[in-house]
Protein backbone atom coordinates (compact mmCIF):
# COMPACT_ATOMS: atom_id res chain seq x y z
CA UNK A 1 0.00 0.00 0.00
CA UNK A 2 1.70 3.19 -0.61
CA UNK A 3 0.61 6.71 0.79
CA UNK A 4 0.33 9.81 -0.48
CA UNK A 5 -0.07 13.44 1.26
CA UNK A 6 -1.46 16.15 -1.04
CA UNK A 7 -2.75 19.90 0.37
CA UNK A 8 -5.38 20.90 -1.95
CA UNK A 9 -6.67 24.56 -1.53
CA UNK A 10 -4.71 24.82 2.14
CA UNK A 11 -6.60 21.69 2.80
CA UNK A 12 -4.58 18.71 3.78
CA UNK A 13 -5.44 15.08 2.74
CA UNK A 14 -3.82 11.82 3.64
CA UNK A 15 -4.35 9.21 0.68
CA UNK A 16 -3.38 5.35 0.67
CA UNK A 17 -3.57 3.41 -2.24
CA UNK A 18 -4.70 0.45 -1.56
CA UNK A 19 -5.62 -1.63 -4.83
CA UNK A 20 -5.13 -0.97 -8.55
CA UNK A 21 -6.81 -2.83 -10.72
CA UNK A 22 -6.72 -2.53 -14.69
CA UNK A 23 -9.34 0.82 -15.04
CA UNK A 24 -10.50 0.87 -11.05
CA UNK A 25 -8.12 1.70 -8.32
CA UNK A 26 -9.32 1.17 -4.15
CA UNK A 27 -8.26 4.15 -2.26
CA UNK A 28 -8.66 5.33 1.06
CA UNK A 29 -8.46 9.24 1.59
CA UNK A 30 -8.87 10.49 5.83
CA UNK A 31 -10.16 6.99 6.63
CA UNK A 32 -12.91 6.99 3.91
CA UNK A 33 -12.52 4.43 1.20
CA UNK A 34 -13.46 4.92 -2.48
CA UNK A 35 -13.25 3.29 -5.93
CA UNK A 36 -11.94 5.27 -8.59
CA UNK A 37 -11.50 4.94 -12.71
CA UNK A 38 -8.56 5.93 -13.72
CA UNK A 39 -7.84 6.74 -17.12
CA UNK A 40 -4.81 5.36 -19.02
CA UNK A 41 -3.32 7.71 -22.08
CA UNK A 42 -1.55 5.21 -24.38
CA UNK A 43 -0.39 2.60 -21.77
CA UNK A 44 -1.02 -1.18 -22.43
CA UNK A 45 -2.47 -3.15 -19.47
CA UNK A 46 0.33 -3.81 -16.60
CA UNK A 47 0.87 -7.85 -16.59
CA UNK A 48 3.41 -9.78 -14.69
CA UNK A 49 6.50 -10.62 -16.31
CA UNK A 50 7.41 -14.20 -16.73
CA UNK A 51 10.86 -16.02 -16.58
CA UNK A 52 11.99 -17.31 -19.36
CA UNK A 53 15.07 -19.68 -18.99
CA UNK A 54 16.91 -21.56 -21.63
CA UNK A 55 16.94 -25.33 -22.17
CA UNK A 56 19.97 -26.86 -20.28
CA UNK A 57 22.17 -28.08 -22.43
CA UNK A 58 23.75 -31.67 -21.81
CA UNK A 59 26.88 -32.73 -22.61
CA UNK A 60 27.36 -36.16 -24.03
CA UNK A 61 27.57 -39.18 -21.54
CA UNK A 62 26.68 -36.52 -18.79
CA UNK A 63 24.27 -38.10 -15.99
CA UNK A 64 25.01 -42.03 -17.35
CA UNK A 65 27.23 -44.04 -15.13
CA UNK A 66 30.50 -44.56 -16.91
CA UNK A 67 32.05 -47.86 -16.70
CA UNK A 68 35.89 -48.51 -18.41
CA UNK A 69 37.14 -51.61 -18.94
CA UNK A 70 40.45 -51.84 -17.86
CA UNK A 71 42.73 -55.31 -17.00
CA UNK A 72 41.15 -55.86 -13.76
CA UNK A 73 37.57 -55.37 -14.82
CA UNK A 74 34.58 -52.63 -15.75
CA UNK A 75 34.79 -49.46 -12.88
CA UNK A 76 31.66 -48.13 -12.09
CA UNK A 77 32.27 -44.71 -11.29
CA UNK A 78 29.60 -42.32 -9.65
CA UNK A 79 27.33 -40.46 -11.71
CA UNK A 80 26.79 -37.55 -9.28
CA UNK A 81 28.35 -36.39 -6.45
CA UNK A 82 26.46 -37.75 -3.03
CA UNK A 83 27.01 -39.96 -0.42
CA UNK A 84 26.61 -44.12 -0.28
CA UNK A 85 23.45 -44.63 1.74
CA UNK A 86 23.70 -48.69 1.60
CA UNK A 87 25.79 -51.37 0.08
CA UNK A 88 23.64 -54.39 -1.82
CA UNK A 89 26.81 -56.44 -2.42
CA UNK A 90 30.29 -57.35 -0.97
CA UNK A 91 33.60 -58.37 -2.64
CA UNK A 92 33.54 -61.66 -3.94
CA UNK A 93 29.72 -61.35 -4.75
CA UNK A 94 28.18 -62.92 -8.00
CA UNK A 95 26.01 -59.85 -9.87
CA UNK A 96 24.18 -60.16 -12.88
CA UNK A 97 23.35 -57.65 -15.30
CA UNK A 98 20.73 -55.22 -14.27
CA UNK A 99 21.28 -56.37 -10.43
CA UNK A 100 21.35 -53.50 -7.33
CA UNK A 101 24.64 -52.56 -6.32
CA UNK A 102 24.20 -49.50 -3.93
CA UNK A 103 22.04 -46.60 -3.30
CA UNK A 104 23.86 -43.09 -3.67
CA UNK A 105 22.22 -40.52 -1.66
CA UNK A 106 22.44 -37.19 -3.51
CA UNK A 107 19.92 -33.71 -3.17
CA UNK A 108 17.72 -36.05 -0.56
CA UNK A 109 17.15 -38.84 -3.07
CA UNK A 110 18.11 -42.10 -3.11
CA UNK A 111 19.57 -42.85 -6.84
CA UNK A 112 19.77 -46.62 -7.50
CA UNK A 113 23.46 -47.71 -8.90
CA UNK A 114 22.56 -51.19 -11.08
CA UNK A 115 25.03 -53.45 -12.89
CA UNK A 116 25.35 -52.97 -16.39
CA UNK A 117 27.68 -56.04 -16.39
CA UNK A 118 27.55 -59.59 -14.94
CA UNK A 119 30.47 -60.68 -13.04
CA UNK A 120 32.17 -60.86 -9.19
CA UNK A 121 32.79 -57.67 -7.20
CA UNK A 122 36.31 -57.63 -7.26
CA UNK A 123 37.41 -54.65 -5.48
CA UNK A 124 34.91 -52.64 -3.44
CA UNK A 125 36.49 -48.51 -3.15
CA UNK A 126 33.69 -47.50 -1.10
CA UNK A 127 31.84 -48.51 2.72
CA UNK A 128 28.61 -47.06 3.64
CA UNK A 129 28.55 -43.54 4.69
CA UNK A 130 31.61 -42.25 2.14
CA UNK A 131 31.03 -39.18 0.44
CA UNK A 132 32.40 -39.25 -3.14
CA UNK A 133 32.61 -36.90 -5.60
CA UNK A 134 31.10 -37.57 -9.80
CA UNK A 135 33.73 -40.25 -11.91
CA UNK A 136 34.90 -41.42 -8.33
CA UNK A 137 35.50 -45.10 -8.81
CA UNK A 138 33.00 -47.27 -6.46
CA UNK A 139 33.67 -50.73 -7.43
CA UNK A 140 35.38 -53.04 -9.96
CA UNK A 141 33.40 -55.62 -11.45
CA UNK A 142 35.53 -58.58 -12.63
Amino acid sequence: MKKFDFKINGNNYSVHLKEFDEEVATIQVNGTEYKVEVQLENRKPMKTPKLVREKVARQPGEGQIKKLESSGGFQVLAPLPGSIFKLKVKEGDSVAKGDELLILEAMKMENHILADEAGVIKDLKIKEGDSVLQNDLLLVIG
